[in-house]
């Protein structure tokens, strides 16, 4: 965090940073705004009427102006009691209400930035500096609020405070003072003026600096919080529970704590306190006290000599004292402005990642027969992060209706096919057709309602079985119950008491089920088919399973397809045999094409070897699967196996 901002680049970065906000949550700064102009004001007010009524009682006390003075008082101050507490009530409910307004900000920009720049390790590693900058002290969009709110407090706390003591430079000693005449003279005025600038100004300059250090220490406390936020929280998930018992990681993750100096006092920021900015901030706090005195001993110099009475020093010394505290306060919120523009230059070069891809205007034909065609025509990609092809020069087409499979070995480019189809991505080179036009041409959102995919790492949503399967659509219950008993999952279903009411995981709701890894995937197998779109993939969601349970998966979902095209996507050869086609990848290329009788014709070639280098291990699974059927029927009774 060594780059250095200057503070007109910091205003302007803090700028764009309050219109982002404001745009996003205008009534939390109406309701800052509010608070800061109410209690800029409110403590002037009872300096003035204290002033009023301290005089009143050091001169003439008459009973008439000493009562209406103190009913006044007491009613100004119940009246701005009320209103404040209002006022209070109103921001902290609108703090409340929008307390995810950065994060809303941030995954805006993600959900709507090209899938290429989301899926990168530079957007995600931005996205954790951002959070970690967040969470260690606020850094970022999230402290904007509070640096408007004490700015304008502090402008507003300047300007009365100015109204109220500025007689005590123009209000005379009398000449019968003496020496003490010399208080009237200009020289002296400019001479305290100067005096009370000057030391505002280093007690800010002082403060201001020792608030830049915290952005020094920006990297080390990155590492620290997220240090402690994985190896001190891990020993409570769920999912490395079993691991932590079975190979004592608590004590890895303990020592790993242990290590974490950043925050301890040899920590780069435990030196700087101890150090440079513990000493900034005790010469500040030193040179307010010196204000203090300077200026009580100013004002009782004027007083003594005659120039005003008893009530105007309480009001003098009650206002100039809030004059400094609001000019430090300024200082201190331009100080933390400078420091935190670092931190918001981080987050607009993240919201300023341009959005290149091509959203395209053509209407998708909605044929009810279900008939289109894709074509891959000398499609070739590579990931932006890297210069090898993923995939090389591939060409071939298929129908709706038809069913294909795509094999091969782990990392030859099977799901990198999956999304440049879905348009995830979009080719380095050549063009993907859909019925004959370049499917970049189609309006995308469009063109996305086409596809319905299973990927191998899906995920399910903490809400219900009925969230999870409509997806936020329109929800239509009949049409999930449907699905889900389509997709394998009915007699599970007709046995929870909830039924599509059921949530999935503890996050949110403590008699929610953890279903199993099979469930699980019927659950997103009905998603897939809610939505009811003319293309459905599933790339290797049934990857954990066996080869023999996989293949009666995939075959039970081709009867209940229909007409719609499926692909399926598999390292395994047995599970895609009952496919009309079936796509070879190997390194990035399709090296072979055809079905599964044609494939096993072209010896020493790549589906033939994989074939035959599989063929052992799905015959012992399907030896297995018949002993265990052996077994439900020699028991008589219903045996329930995980596959």
């Amino acid at each position: 965090m060594g780059e250095k901002i200057f503070l007109k680049e910091a205003i302007q970065l803090s700028l764009r940073g309050f219109q982002l906000f404001f745009h996003t949550a205008p009534k939390l700064f109406l309701a800052r705004a509010a608070y800061a102009i109410t209690m800029g004001t409110v403590p002037y007010v009872n300096i003035y009427l204290s002033a009023q009524l301290v005089g009143e009682l050091a001169g003439d006390r008459e009973i008439d102006r000493l009562v209406a003075l103190v009913i006044t008082l007491l009613l100004s101050n119940l009246c701005l009691l009320i209103f404040s507490e209002s006022v209070k009530h109103w921001m902290m409910y609108e703090n409340s209400a929008n307390e995810s307004t950065r994060e809303l900000i941030l995954f805006r920009k993600l959900l709507s930035m090209d899938f290429v720049d989301m899926d990168s390790s530079q957007t995600h590693d931005r996205l954790d500096q951002i959070d970690q900058n967040a969470n260690w002290a606020g850094w970022g969009l999230g402290v904007l609020p509070k640096i408007f709110e004490n700015s304008l407090r502090a402008i507003i706390s300047i300007i009365c405070a100015v109204s109220l003591t500025v007689g005590m430079f123009f209000q005379k000693v009398p000449e019968s003072a003496g020496r003490l005449k010399v208080l009237n003279h200009p020289v002296c005025i400019v001479a305290m003026l100067l005096f009370m600038i000057g030391v505002i100004a280093a007690a800010s300059i002082m403060e201001g600096k020792a608030e830049q250090y915290y952005a020094k220490c920006a990297v080390e406390a990155r590492f620290g919080n997220r240090s402690w936020g994985f190896f001190g929280f891990e020993v409570i998930e769920l999912e490395r529970a079993v691991d932590m018992r079975i190979y004592n990681q608590q004590n890895l993750s303990a020592n790993y704590l242990l290590k974490n100096d950043s925050f301890q006092s040899n920590s780069m920021m435990g030196r700087l306190v101890k150090g440079k900015m513990g000493i900034l901030y005790a010469f500040s706090s030193v040179i307010s006290s010196s204000f203090q005195g300077i200026i009580y001993l100013f004002v009782c110099m004027k007083a003594w000599a005659g120039a005003f009475g008893v009530g105007l020093v309480t009001q003098y010394i009650g206002a100039v004292s809030a004059f400094y505290s609001g000019v430090v306060v300024l200082f201190q919120a331009v100080a933390r402005l400078k420091s935190n523009a670092i931190f918001l230059k981080i987050i607009f070069e993240f919201l300023d990642v341009p959005n290149q891809m091509y959203q395209g205007s053509l209407t998708v034909e909605k044929r009810s027969d279900h008939k289109y065609e894709i074509e891959f025509r000398n499609v070739s990609f590579h990931y932006p992060s890297s210069k090898e092809w993923a995939l090389k020069n591939i060409n071939f087409r298929f129908r709706v209706g038809e069913r294909l499979a795509i094999v091969g070995e782990n990392g030859s480019g099977k799901t990198t096919f999956i999304k440049l189809l879905c348009r995830l991505y979009d080719p380095t080179e050549g063009e993907i057709l859909l019925n004959g036009i370049d499917i970049r041409k189609y309006d995308y959102r469009e063109y996305m309602s086409v596809f319905a995919v299973v990927f191998q790492d899906f995920q399910l949503l903490s809400g219900s079985l009925m969230d999870n399967v409509a997806a936020g659509r329109s929800g239509d219950s009949e049409k999930v119950r449907k699905c889900l008993m389509e997709a394998g999952f009915g007699d599970r279903l007709s046995s929870l008491p909830k039924g599509l009411e059921t949530c999935l995981h503890k996050d949110f709701d403590k008699d929610a089920v953890i279903f199993s890894g099979g469930e699980k995937q019927k659950i997103a197998l009905a998603r897939a088919l809610y939505k009811d779109a003319p293309f459905i993939v599933l790339d290797e969601p049934t990857a954990a399973l066996d080869p023999v349970a996989e293949q009666e998966v995939y075959e039970k979902f081709n009867e209940i397809a229909g007409d719609k095209t499926t692909i399926y996507i598999s390292h395994r050869l047995s599970s895609c045999r009952f496919c009309d086609k079936i796509a070879v990848f190997d390194k990035g290329s399709i090296v072979q094409y055809g079905n599964h009788e044609s494939l096993l014709q072209e010896k020493e070639r790549k589906y033939y070897t994989l074939w035959h280098a599989q063929a052992q291990y799905y015959t012992e699974e399907k030896r297995r699967k018949e002993e265990l059927d052996q077994l439900r029927r020699n028991l008589g009774e219903k045996v329930i196996f995980d596959e």
